[in-house]
């Protein structure tokens, strides 16, 4: 059922245009979860005209985060000496063996909810004697703040606080699903958020190669829409560029400072994504010159990626789920031996799970 927003009659308008437009069936994909909860919540999948459908693509961090990485903050978060602090939805996404963070919290392990990387250097300033390791995952949205956490961490000499790092880049999974076997989707909704950060570069070079539209687009549901009706209409004038329908934040060029303190502290990297495999240029690590801040040489005896660790456990099909095959609500765990009290996979754990936005939007969905 589509819910109530005080721009309804503008979304409406927008609906009306689409179901004018659209004239044969086509496929987008949004990638960013703050997206799809939108769209979940205000019932936004339910404007569209028949054969017109949205799937849910990879746009949640915490979900893409691997399990081996959480295996490496769990192992350090039950050393005494350690001090494990991250973002909140980090603490209750599971590693391989289905422990998380907030058990080892329970169980007497030192680890911190955070609001931003920063906080990570006061807490290395007040406990000397302890190890503070901050595990830092995010877009390129979240991967400046962190470059800054390292550059001061670096000025300052701190010897007892390092990162581990599993930031991700957004256009590499893209590429990887357009050309992943058996592929349908046919445009992109760019989340506005990185764009504000990266402008639109990388995405230009995306479509020149794959010839699949992107639209730049916002989180309010007028927003959304008017992003569907964008690629929409690109799709039906058999065009493919990059069009920025969000140009209140997202400037062409994007946030030059950041892109430069990115590019100053990390290196791109192929990188592990949970449900998606390693990604050619899918990641960002810390460069050589910042390497006693990484967390894995401080700490050799953690684990290394295991590319046959990527995928979820047989119960849980959240790696179909983060590649757009399938809803949650394709899931038979989905609300039944899965909710977001007794989760099976990161994406009903996060705040921008596809899961966890149909459990609290459509509960009665599951199979």
């Amino acid at each position: 059922m589509v819910t109530g927003t005080s721009d309804m009659p503008a979304v409406l308008a927008v609906a009306e245009q689409l179901a004018a437009t659209t004239t044969r069936p086509w496929t987008l994909m949004e990638v960013c979860g703050g997206q799809t909860h939108a769209i979940v919540r205000w019932g936004l999948d339910q404007l569209l005209p028949p054969g017109l459908r949205l799937i849910h693509g990879p746009g949640c961090p915490v979900c893409v985060t691997p399990a081996e990485t959480l295996d490496a903050a769990l192992q350090l978060a039950q050393c005494p000496e350690v001090i494990l602090c991250s973002y909140g939805d980090m603490l209750r996404v599971p590693g391989s063996n289905g422990d998380d963070l907030l058990g080892v919290r329970a169980a007497s392990g030192d680890v911190r909810l955070l609001t931003s990387p920063l906080q990570a250097l006061e807490l290395a300033r007040r406990h000397p004697d302890r190890q503070v390791v901050f595990l830092a995952v995010g877009f390129e949205t979240t991967a400046p703040a962190t470059a800054l956490l390292a550059k001061q961490a670096l000025a300052t000499g701190l010897a007892n606080l390092s990162l581990l790092v599993a930031h991700v880049r957004v256009p590499p999974a893209m590429a990887a699903i357009l050309e992943a076997e058996g592929n349908t989707v046919q445009g992109f909704l760019a989340a506005g958020h990185v764009g504000a950060v990266m402008g639109l570069a990388e995405l230009e070079m995306l479509v020149a190669r794959t010839q699949v539209p992107v639209v730049m687009t916002g989180f309010e549901p007028l927003d959304i829409l008017t992003g569907v009706l964008r690629c929409v209409e690109q799709l039906e004038a058999g065009e493919a560029k990059v069009e920025n329908a969000y140009g209140r934040v997202v400037r062409e060029a994007g946030n030059g400072e950041a892109q430069a303190l990115i590019a100053e502290v990390f290196a791109v990297v192929d990188q592990p994504w949970r449900g998606l495999g390693v990604l050619p240029h899918g990641g960002l690590a810390l460069r050589d010159t910042y390497a006693q801040l990484d967390a894995r040489t401080r700490f050799p005896e953690l684990g290394r990626f295991d590319v046959a660790e990527l995928l979820p456990a047989s119960a849980c099909m959240a790696g179909t789920i983060l590649q757009g095959r399938a809803t949650p609500a394709d899931c038979p765990a989905f609300g039944t031996s899965c909710t977001p009290e007794h989760p099976l996979g990161a994406p009903m754990v996060s705040s921008e799970g596809a899961c966890a936005a149909y459990y609290r939007y459509r509960p009665f969905t599951a199979a």
